[in-house]
């Protein structure tokens, strides 16, 4: 199954973007043997400014996904039920999930009605390139989880 963080914008060399890319390798690896991969970070940018030209180039992406938008009234899921949920999933048939990321004013709301459901990080709002990071990690950390890997190390 193809795990995609699909985001508006492109970060280009910062840290947390090769922090991202490290996660979603490190998940690519670690996924093969489960059927979990590849993980990839894929990047859009709309010609016009606004989230509906944002929501025009995200939207070919999209086709035949299941698609989880992030946005701050999602669904809170700790890290062991999100990864059973990503289990859960890859079970049921699902070939792709498309992780979304929208720009500085989130998504348009005809991408968060036509998702199939929505993730947050919490009730805080956190800057995008940092949540591409956490969301690239939380990814890893499902795929750890479902290879019977402990998730933390004490």
């Amino acid at each position: 199954m193809k795990l995609t963080i699909l985001t508006v914008g492109k970060l280009g060399r910062v840290v947390e973007a090769q922090m991202a890319l490290d996660y979603m390798s490190r998940a690519t690896a670690s996924g093969r043997a489960l059927a979990l991969g590849p993980a990839e970070i894929v990047e859009v940018e709309a010609r016009k400014p606004g989230k509906a030209a944002e929501a025009e180039v995200l939207r070919p992406h999209l086709e035949g996904a299941y698609v989880i938008a992030c946005d701050e009234h999602g669904k809170v899921r700790p890290s062991r039920a999100f990864a059973e949920h990503i289990g859960r999933l890859r079970d049921d048939g699902t070939r792709k999930i498309v992780f979304l990321i929208g720009g500085a004013d989130g998504l348009d709301p005809s991408i968060l009605s036509g998702a199939n459901e929505t993730l947050a990080f919490g009730p805080q709002t956190w800057p995008h390139a940092l949540a591409r990071a956490m969301l690239a990690e939380q990814i890893y950390r499902a795929v750890t989880i479902l290879a019977g890997s402990p998730y933390h190390r004490d």
